[in-house]
């Protein structure tokens, strides 16, 4: 069953996106392939990172059970009298810090003969918006590593919170955003920008030399994805969405929600 939204669906960031991120370039690899072979191949790849203090990961669950409302007891051989028992003390739940071992995917578009990099397509993780996050450093290394190179570099930003990716020129008015940035032009890149209420759009995933762009449909995609994991029953449309959205957009969202079919 298709989503009810037209485009992204706002529930799938706060509760579903780990999933969705690898899920959604894996279609994106399988519909892609069939339009550039045999003279290139597309590569699902991972990027490994340490993630430090567990700054990047979100909200931190502490699984300690603690009531703070009361004492802790002693032990039970442990005798105590009013005239040496030590005073007890409420304590406080305090987090370590801790490394987080995180893996992100992204694409590569190889030519076959010489398995060079043409194309490289990145879809941000929450990691890679996050304002001081070990995610977002690293990301923006490979970035510019790309960047400096030869390849193609296309960026989906399909999440609306977190920090958008840094341009020389400010981005379009829009919550969502696709960047093609080829080789050739640069720093001149083309960006797609789109709302809540709006279909992903097709956008050129650029080849080598003169060979034409392919042309990509997202929303296909998208719409591949959300039926092949089932979110029309998966995901809980009675959760809060994170980050909140505008009041009129929350009106419309549960005006689309209200036309579900049971």
């Amino acid at each position: 069953m298709p989503s009810p939204f037209p485009g992204m669906d706002p529930f799938i960031e706060p509760h579903r996106w780990e999933g969705f991120h690898t899920h959604f370039l894996v279609e994106l690899a399988r519909r892609l392939v069939p339009r550039v072979r045999p003279r290139y191949v597309v590569e699902t790849e991972e990027r490994l990172y340490v993630e430090q203090s567990g700054e990047s990961i979100g909200t931190v669950r502490v699984d300690v059970g603690i009531d703070q409302a009361r004492r802790w007891p002693l032990p039970d051989d442990i005798e105590s009298t009013s005239e040496t028992a030590a005073p007890f003390l409420t304590p406080v739940v305090c987090l370590l810090p801790f490394d987080e071992e995180l893996r992100e995917t992204f694409l590569t578009v190889r030519d076959a003969a010489t398995r060079e990099v043409v194309t490289v397509i990145e879809m941000l993780s929450a990691a890679n918006k996050r304002p001081g996050s070990d995610g977002r450093a690293q990301y923006l290394r490979k970035r510019k590593s790309v960047l400096q190179s030869r390849a193609h570099l296309v960026e989906l930003d399909l999440l609306r919170g977190g920090q958008r990716l840094p341009m020389r020129t400010p981005l379009p008015e829009g919550e969502f955003f696709a960047i093609v940035s080829r080789s050739s032009r640069r720093p001149a890149a083309e960006v797609f920008a789109w709302t809540i209420r709006q279909p992903l759009p097709s956008i050129p995933i650029p080849l080598a030399g003169s060979d034409p762009d392919v042309t990509l449909d997202l929303q296909g995609v998208l719409d591949a994805t959300y039926d092949g994991l089932g979110y029309d029953y998966a995901l809980d449309y009675s959760q809060p969405v994170v980050p909140p959205l505008r009041d009129a957009d929350l009106a419309w969202a549960r005006q689309v929600l209200s036309k579900r079919a049971p």
